[in-house]
């Protein structure tokens, strides 16, 4: 069982749902040309995806392009069903810097068939993240700066102020929809810059105030 740690204060969380945004950043969509979409677009990984700081992500035999995308991760904290906007932060334990791995090539040719593309976002090491720092630590969530860097060579280069739905919107939108419980994590989407690694590449990723994390590419 994989655990969401937060080291300030001793807690400790079984890892259930990750529910993650696409397209949250508008130049990020427009990278991939993706129309910007007016409500939250949704997807998950397993919690078997993720791995830790030092970790290593192994790309899948059946892709040949796999993407890197730097996120801020949103720890639930306590049992969280149609919350209202003013009340969600409320229900945020903590944060943390994520990366969701993509396998673009198999993303893009199951998106033309018109089916679903969890196979290129849940496959086993897809979901390096880091541990925690407590909610009260960030006062203000959407004014992080997100940054990745492949060998030393910045890449990605972004704020969260640049996020299309917030914090408290994604919350309130996701727990309308099905129950957030302790230890369920939310990936708040990516800033442009995304791209691609290859067996023998070093990521860093590193958000203000909240984090970082060193993952190597087999």
């Amino acid at each position: 069982m994989k655990t969401a740690k937060i080291p300030a204060t001793n807690q400790e969380f079984p890892i259930g749902k990750i529910v993650c945004l696409a397209r949250n950043y508008a130049e990020h969509a427009r990278e991939l040309g993706n129309e910007t979409p007016a409500a939250p677009v949704l997807f998950m990984k397993p919690s078997s995806s993720v791995i830790a700081d030092n970790g290593a992500v192994r790309i899948p035999s059946w892709s040949q392009e796999c993407h890197y995308e730097v996120e801020l991760a949103v720890l639930i904290g306590k049992t969280s069903r149609k919350v209202p906007v003013e009340a969600a932060m409320e229900h945020v334990a903590g944060y943390g810097v994520a990366i969701d791995m993509t396998l673009r090539d198999v993303q893009n040719q199951l998106k033309a068939k018109g089916l679903p593309w969890e196979i290129a976002k849940g496959f086993d090491s897809a979901c390096p993240l880091s541990d925690f720092v407590p909610a009260a630590v960030i006062p203000d969530p959407h004014n992080l700066e997100l940054r990745l860097s492949v060998n030393g060579e910045l890449k990605q280069n972004g704020t969260s102020s640049d996020m299309i739905h917030r914090v408290p919107q994604i919350i309130s939108y996701i727990s309308g929809i099905f129950t957030l419980e302790p230890g369920d994590v939310i990936l708040t989407g990516t800033p442009a810059g995304v791209g691609p690694v290859q067996a023998g590449d070093t990521m860093a990723a590193e958000i203000s105030a909240v984090g970082r994390l060193k993952i190597s590419v087999q």
